[in-house]
């Protein structure tokens, strides 16, 4: 097919007429599809000679670009998701290549773009097999004197190194890319700052692949490091030494700002990567990094915060702007500063530089974000760095925030007095950054003063004399809103009057018809923070009339509004036990929670929330507000989820979900009568293809009692549920059917006796086809608990079951050895621990025989390498095959050591050869962490580590039924221990033999706990 015949097609495409444009519109969907395979070849060929046409007009060649980029998605390999069928022959697509790699260096620069977009998809898939010659390509033409071809190239480079470079591949690039990147970044005359700009990505990338491949190439990435970083970092601080005012001057485009951007952002991924190579010039770029943002502040404030115009950009599609570089610039000196090498130039010197800065323009850099949405942005990155600052050294930073609230609060009058109007933006911008640092901020001053010192900072001037005036400001907002949230962040220093003070004004802010949009959310959110840090004495007299407020607002707020009043009301609920509520306030509370989820029922973050309300409400210590509240919630629950059709699951899900939360907060006595009469029919039949457990474990005694018309009872049903849940080959349940089984072993008692030999059979046999770790987990767990409450039992079921022609036992102890250090949740893993000891010392003889997969045989091959997907396939890893005691006693062994006693035995060191440079960790050289803190997780680590003995630190999402369960209330570490030495006081099941056949370390952590 003829070039030109494309190029009238496509310019039909874009006729002023109907009917032209249509039948073009079909003549080309006919060349790109059904046309047979030589057509459709050419077809491709003459799109990429087409957009190389300098004759036709650009928009014709712009769109004939973007068609060629969807004709290589759709019909150049299978390797694209969108692949149809019909790739071009080898010759052609060399021919398309070809031709899009000349598109690179078109005289247009939108064209360049298009071209790169097209070749990146195509190198993604082809190179290095089908197109080894790309790379040397590319590496051509930013050689080249083209600015043009350079432009071009580079945007290629950004999406190749990213992508498409294996740790093999990557240092031979680099060493030939790397010299020409830097020729371009200095040839400030010759290529655009954007294109200087792209260098230094490219660059950063290449930095991140160089730590990618560090552990596997160390000897090469170490010499790459030391030769090429220092270069790169000479020119950064050449680049940033000039002044940053020049590449804002330009009325036309910010394009200069695009090399600073990079340069900020190469920096922290360098400063986290390699730090080493950092540490000589970190002084440079920290006294920089302060320059830029006092040079740069004027215009930021001319254009950001005062508004008072609108900011150039950049001339090409990239976004350009002075908080794209604020941002990065902001998350570099926090990374410098949180990993300790900061110290000396965190002393008074730079902080009164920093104070400057900050008192006279206190709203530069962080006052953008005025609707208070928290998107990452100036304001998060300053409130981040204020943070990491404050963490180093806390008291000076307070005594910073101190002197420079009150420049601010002076030269706010100043302003104000002046006729400004944006003279509040100081004010709030201060108020933010400090409030946003509320909890060490308070931490210190208690520090402080515990220590005898002066406390650095009068938070409770600013609120007996400063807030107070500020919430009059309704002319104003988002100042007005910022009192009220200030106050709450350090409600734990107002008195109670003033509370209640402050309390009586948010009210009445919520309360009233004028108050606009900002400064509600702002009460509320004050409300919220109120009731989470101030005295309940000071929020008890409120209480009941917040929650009248707050419904209303529930049904009129939608999106990120609604959350915050839902997570209020939740917080308010929880004020001394909900013992306030009333039965109508209750009830008017249910049926507005009722509607706002009818309408959010499929949102999982308002789920969460409703759920929350739902167990605050029926927890009430209020006199028979569980009954009402059952009452009044239930029934439109079991209706929906009896009326959900099979396509909106998520609504029979969410209701659930509710009515669980129902059961959580049920008083002890019970669910009450009738509770579970009426929810089982609508349940159950939708248990038939969902599940859940809550039910079950909170008031079995009404299960086992119930019956459905045709006489079965409510624990038919759930076998029933228990059966469709093991055939069903999709196992993202995953733990619900363990847990579902152990709440019904728990709670049944011997009303499961009659069917548990079916039971257990069916799960046996479902172990040889599980997959996933969490579904064999739900298999295995239950037979933990059964055999740590009747090992001789079970293990009797077992030996006499087969299953496909292998023993019941068999299958289980395979199963158990190969994920028992996979098994999640506390109670969960003690069970397992606990059973593993019984099958030990029961010395069955079934189980002395019996060899299970033992420790992995390290190959040569694969010793220090990662082993990633492909390897493994290509490698696999190989296990011996040992005894089952001696895998009992090798699993126990972990335990023991997972409980903290692995702290006290002494290990091996190795002197390992780092670029990291963290040679030196002292304790301004650690990362950012304080020493206490290394005590605390050196604490959760050693001897006494909470992974026994804290189920609440760690298992968060254990039930409270488990978590009170006497299996929960063990002391593992003494209990293991006491284990060992009975086994080897008495030799139990041959142990001496067994111990014998554990490593070096494992035998060792025996001995240490049989000695001590």
């Amino acid at each position: 097919m003829a070039t030109v015949n494309v190029s009238q097609i496509l310019a039909d495409t874009l006729s002023p007429d109907a009917n032209t444009r249509i039948s073009a519109e079909l003549k080309l969907s006919e060349v790109l599809a059904h046309q047979g395979l030589t057509r459709l070849s050419e077809a491709g060929l003459a799109l990429a000679q087409l957009v190389l046409t300098q004759d036709v007009d650009i928009p014709l060649r712009q769109m004939t670009s973007i068609i060629l980029r969807k004709y290589v998605k759709e019909r150049w390999s299978p390797y694209f998701e969108s692949f149809k069928g019909n790739a071009p022959s080898v010759e052609v697509k060399s021919q398309i290549r070809h031709a899009v790699l000349q598109g690179l260096s078109d005289p247009n620069r939108k064209i360049r773009s298009l071209c790169a977009h097209t070749l990146s998809s195509i190198g993604n898939c082809d190179w290095p097999d089908e197109y080894p010659e790309l790379l040397n390509s590319l590496i051509a033409l930013i050689s080249s004197s083209s600015s043009d071809s350079v432009h071009g190239a580079m945007q290629v480079f950004t999406e190749f190194i990213k992508s498409d470079l294996t740790e093999d591949q990557i240092l031979p690039v680099l060493r030939q890319l790397l010299p020409v990147l830097l020729t371009i970044l200095g040839s400030t005359e010759q290529h655009t700052p954007l294109t200087r700009a792209r260098t230094v990505s490219v660059f950063r990338q290449c930095v991140t692949a160089l730590y990618m491949v560090k552990d596997q190439h160390p000897q090469a990435v170490k010499e790459a490091t030391a030769t090429i970083l220092p270069v790169w970092l000479e020119a950064f601080k050449v680049l940033l030494n000039l002044n940053p005012l020049k590449d804002v001057s330009n009325q036309d485009n910010w394009d200069g700002l695009a090399v600073r951007i990079q340069v900020f952002r190469t920096l922290d991924v360098i400063q986290t990567s390699f730090p080493r190579s950092m540490a000589s010039y970190v002084r440079d770029y920290l006294d920089a990094s302060l320059r830029h943002l006092q040079v740069l502040f004027q215009t930021y404030d001319h254009f950001y915060v005062s508004g008072s115009g609108s900011a150039p950009g950049s001339s090409e599609e990239e976004t350009v702007e002075i908080p794209h570089l604020i941002c990065p610039l902001f998350d570099f000196v926090s990374n410098v500063v949180r990993g300790g090498k900061a110290k000396d130039w965190l002393q008074a010197e730079t902080l009164n530089g920093l104070e400057e800065t900050w008192a006279t323009n206190a709203n530069a850099f962080v006052a953008h974000e005025d609707d208070d949405t928290q998107a990452y942005g100036v304001r998060v990155a300053g409130f981040e760095l204020l943070y990491t600052i404050l963490n180093r050294t806390p008291a000076q930073m307070c005594a910073t925030f101190q002197d420079v609230i009150k420049q601010v609060i002076a030269a706010t009058q100043r302003a104000r007095e002046s006729g400004s109007t944006a003279w509040w933006k100081p004010l709030e911008a201060s108020l933010a950054a400090i409030g946003s640092q509320s909890e060490d901020v308070l931490e210190c001053i208690e520090d402080e003063q515990d220590s005898g010192r002066a406390k650095p900072i009068d938070v409770e001037d600013l609120l007996a004399n400063v807030i107070p005036s500020i919430l009059h400001q309704s002319d104003f907002p988002f100042l007005q809103g910022r009192g009220f949230v200030f106050a709450s962040q350090f409600a734990k220093l107002l008195p109670l009057q003033m509370a209640g003070q402050y309390l009586e004004a948010a009210m009445h802010v919520i309360e009233s018809n004028s108050a606009g949009i900002p400064v509600k959310i702002s009460a509320v959110k004050a409300i919220h923070n109120f009731c989470q840090g101030a005295e309940e004495s000071a929020i008890t007299p409120f209480v009941s009339r917040i929650a009248q407020d707050l419904g209303p607002f529930l049904l009129v707020t939608t999106e990120d509004t609604l959350s915050l009043v839902l997570e209020t009301m939740s917080v308010v609920l929880d004020v001394d036990k909900g013992q306030w509520l009333t039965t109508d306030l209750a009830n008017s509370l249910v049926l507005a929670v009722l509607e706002v989820w009818a309408k959010n029922n499929k949102d999982p973050i308002f789920l969460s929330i409703f759920t929350d309300i739902f167990a605050s409400l029926a927890s009430s210590t209020g006199v028979g507000i569980y009954e009402n509240v059952a009452k009044q919630a239930l029934p439109t629950l079991c209706a929906s989820i009896a009326g959900a059709k099979r396509q909106e699951a998520w609504i029979a899900g969410s209701a659930i979900d509710l009515i669980s939360s129902l059961v959580r907060g049920a008083p002890e006595g019970g669910l009450g009568d009738g509770f579970f009469a009426l929810l089982a029919p609508s349940l159950f039949n939708c248990l038939s293809e969902a599940e859940d457990r809550d039910v079950l474990q909170n008031d079995c005694g009404q299960i086992l009692e119930w019956r459905d018309p045709s006489g079965q009872s409510g624990l038919d049903h759930v076998l029933k549920v228990i059966a469709r849940l093991l055939q069903n080959d999709d196992e993202s349940g995953g733990l619900v059917i363990g847990d579902l089984i152990i709440h019904l072993l728990r709670r049944a008692g011997e009303a499961i006796l009659p069917v548990l030999p079916e039971l257990l059979q069916a799960m046996v046999s479902r172990m040889l086809s599980a997959k996933t770790a969490t579904f064999i987990q739900s298999l295995v767990i239950p037979f933990a608990f059964l055999i740590y409450n009747q090992a001789d039992t079970v293990l009797y079921l077992l030996e006499s079951t087969t299953t496909n022609g292998r023993n019941g036992l068999d299958i289980l102890i395979q199963t158990w050895c190969e994920n028992a250090e996979t098994f999640q949740g506390f109670w969960q893993s003690r069970v397992s621990t606990l059973a593993l000891t019984k099958l030990y010392a029961s010395g069955r003889p079934s189980l002395q025989s019996l060899m299970v997969k033992g420790d992995i045989i390290l190959k040569p091959e694969t010793k220090n390498v990662i082993m990633t997907r492909s390897r493994t396939k290509t490698t696999p890893h190989e296990f011996t095959s040992v005894p089952f005691p001696v895998k009992a006693l090798k699993l126990l062994v972990h335990d023991l050591r997972s409980g903290g006693d692995s702290a006290t035995i002494p290990k091996a060191e190795y002197d390992v050869d780092s670029d990291d440079g963290d040679e030196e960790w002292t304790e301004e050289q650690n990362q950012g962490f304080k020493q206490e803190e290394f005590a605390f997780l050196s604490e959760m680590l050693g001897p006494r580590g909470v992974n026994f003995d804290n189920d609440d630190i760690l298992e968060e999402t254990d039930d409270e039924d488990l978590r009170t369960d006497v299996i929960s209330q063990i002391d593992m570490q003494a209990h293991l221990v006491s284990f060992f030495k009975e086994c080897a006081s008495h030799n139990v099941n041959n142990f001496s033999v067994n111990v014998d056949h554990l490593s070096a370390e494992e035998i060792m952590v025996v001995r240490h706990a049989i000695d001590h």
